[in-house]
């Protein structure tokens, strides 16, 4: 028996499709006769000649860009920053044990606004550690669990508004009153005064006060390491009327002192081009480090320096393609991001970095800078528009600019003891300053107001919720019935002026120093207006954020500068901000933060207007 695998006649075989299969592959492979596939991926090149003609003829053998840098030798100058002074504050000596950005934007932490308590979670934080703290000393935990406690308000008081007219907010209150011990008022009797001791007021025996004095160190030290915060006699930096920081670094230069000022920081990056030099810096007197002064001279490797997509200039060699230039549409106007894009794609290969490793804080001046290239040829490099001809075609990267003259520029370069990273809560307060040109005003919405347990609440929310609260109260209060009115058949009525939402906060434009011309912005109420609320005159609407706030405890009045509020508007936040600093530990400091806002707005406000009596709010009051 023959094998019906084999093919005799392959004609006949294919006319009468006697074996299909015999003409199709679904896979073809190739046989190893080596176990090493090492030869099998290289790519030769069989003609060497062919690629060396080809490299002539597109002219790579020109050596236009001469040769490539193998040493250079630098001597730079360098100093330290000494002092830092906080606004129109006294200067002190600089502080590098933390990062720049919680030395400059730390505010206070606000346990109260106002005369009401808010931070509830933080409160109830500090007091579990003090109690953990003189938990070995003795049973002392109830006694200062009563001196220190928290009180339930009275919910038929009109100043309990903060806290009763919200239930979740009232009931976390109810929950923790007569049982837990407020820590956030225990830390500002220790850090209001000296003198003070944690047991005033307390039942303690004589023999465990000095362990109790010795625990307040310990629980004051703790909160100030928790939180990053200006001492009560230290100016801040922040500047309420420009709704930003002014802060100046100081630091020793080779004739005098070099004094760099940040006047507009905004709390978004704090970084070099942050700062003018000051043309002119007297003494300040402050005791500095040990001189700063330095100089080093250092020969380095130079090393190319590359980006995400930068071609290749080698033959044979693929990019990584995480930057497609084809992609990019440029229009007709975008002149600048079509010569940056040549020059990313033709000089790509002609940047050399040579690192140098220097401490943060540091100023350091490039007096000198000589490269050695592959031919041995040595060249001597000065920086960019730094010859008196060069100064109408000036281009700098890392320069400062100097005040007051725009045409010239610091050469030194910036080296800020800054965290590159940090990580933002969000927002426990946020203003808007919007224009409203109906009403000829500016107003401060408030978006988010810190709520009383902890947190941001939203302020149009606690607007209706204080407004429903004072409104309840007025008609507890009020049990007799309403007078009728005089009946008539109007169909419209008068309004004095119209309601305007409690979160807005007006801003009306008033003289500065009683001059004529300048203009600035000063805080006022809207009253609050109640049908048959038997407070007269009216009560004003107070602000709830501390940043509308500023000199309303001390009776003061608010100035905001005019040109802070443009069209656009203005948005303002208080956050919580924490950074990691090189030495392994954590700061975290409260702060406000500047930003763009969203255009105009109008709040509706009119007075003497004719209204329909249908809507009018007050027919029956």
């Amino acid at each position: 028996m023959g094998d019906r695998f084999t093919v005799i006649d392959m004609e006949a075989a294919l006319l009468g499709r006697q074996h299909p299969t015999v003409t199709l592959w679904n896979r073809l492979e190739g046989r190893p006769r080596a176990v090493n596939f090492e030869r099998a991926l290289r790519a030769e090149v069989r003609d060497a000649l062919w690629m060396l003609t080809r490299q002539w003829q597109t002219g790579e053998f020109r050596a236009e860009d001469g040769g490539s840098p193998v040493f250079a030798k630098l001597h730079l100058a360098t100093t330290r920053l000494s002092q830092f002074r906080a606004g129109s504050g006294a200067a002190r000596p600089f502080n590098d044990s933390a990062p720049l950005q919680a030395q400059v934007e730390h505010l206070p932490l606000r346990f109260t606004i106002g005369q009401d308590k808010v931070a509830l979670d933080l409160r109830l934080a500090l007091g579990r550690r003090w109690l953990k703290l003189i938990a070995p000393i003795g049973p002392y935990a109830d006694g200062f669990i009563d001196k220190y406690k928290f009180d339930l308000p009275d919910p038929t008081q009109r100043n309990a508004a903060a806290v009763c007219a919200n239930v979740q907010v009232w009931q976390s209150f109810a929950a923790v009153a007569q049982r837990a011990m407020d820590g956030g008022l225990l830390f500002e009797y220790l850090t209001g005064g000296s003198g003070r001791h944690a047991y005033d007021g307390v039942a303690v025996l004589q023999g465990h006060k000095q362990a109790i004095d010795t625990a307040a160190e310990v629980f004051v030290e703790w909160v100030k390491r928790l939180f990053t915060q200006p001492e009560p006699t230290e100016e801040g930096a922040r500047r309420a009327d420009r709704l930003e920081y002014r802060f100046a670094c100081i630091a020793s230069s080779e004739t005098s002192e070099k004094k760099l000022v940040a006047n507009e920081y905004q709390a978004a990056s704090l970084d070099w081009h942050t700062f003018d030099v000051e043309s002119a810096a007297s003494p300040t007197g402050v005791t500095l480090r040990p001189d700063p002064r330095s100089t080093l001279t250092r020969t380095l490797i130079p090393t190319p320096l590359t980006y995400s997509g930068m071609p290749h200039p080698r033959w044979w060699t693929m990019e990584d393609g995480r930057t497609n230039f084809g992609e990019i549409h440029p229009d007709t106007t975008d002149v600048a991001k079509l010569l940056f894009i040549e020059f990313g794609l033709i000089y790509s290969n002609d940047w050399f970095s040579v690192p140098l490793t220097l401490p943060s804080g540091s100023i350091a001046f490039l007096k000198g800078l000589a490269v050695t290239n592959v031919f041995g040829e040595r060249f001597w490099i000065e920086s960019a528009g730094t010859r008196p001809s060069d100064s109408w075609q000036r281009w700098d990267l890392f320069g400062l600019d100097i005040h007051g003259d725009a045409a010239a520029i610091d050469p030194t370069v910036l080296l800020l003891p800054t965290s590159p990273k940090v990580q933002d809560s969000p927002p426990l307060e946020e203003v808007l300053f919007i224009r409203d040109e109906m009403a000829n005003m500016v107003w401060g919405v408030e978006r988010t107001i810190p709520a009383p347990d902890g947190g941001g609440r939203s302020g149009v929310l606690a607007g209706r919720e204080t407004r429903a609260f004072h409104e309840r109260l007025v008609a507890l209060g009020n049990q007799a019935p309403l007078p009728m009115l005089l009946p008539n058949e109007a169909k419209i009525s008068y309004q004095l002026m119209s309601a305007v939402p409690e979160h807005w906060i007006p801003f009306i434009p008033v003289h500065v120093g009683g001059g004529r011309r300048a203009i600035q912005l000063q805080r006022a109420s809207v009253p609050r207006v109640i049908p048959r609320d038997p407070v007269a005159p009216p009560a004003p609407v107070k602000p709830r954020t501390s940043l509308l706030r500023v000199g309303l405890s001390a009776g003061e009045p608010y100035f905001l500068r005019e040109e802070e509020v443009p069209r656009s508007g203005t948005r303002v936040t208080q956050i919580f901000r924490r950074a990691r600093w090189y030495d392994g530990g954590v700061h975290v400091w409260f702060a406000a933060h500047k930003q763009t806002g969203r255009g105009e707005g109008s709040s509706g406000l009119g007075y003497d207007r004719i209204v329909d009596k249908e809507t009018d709010s007050t027919r029956n009051g």
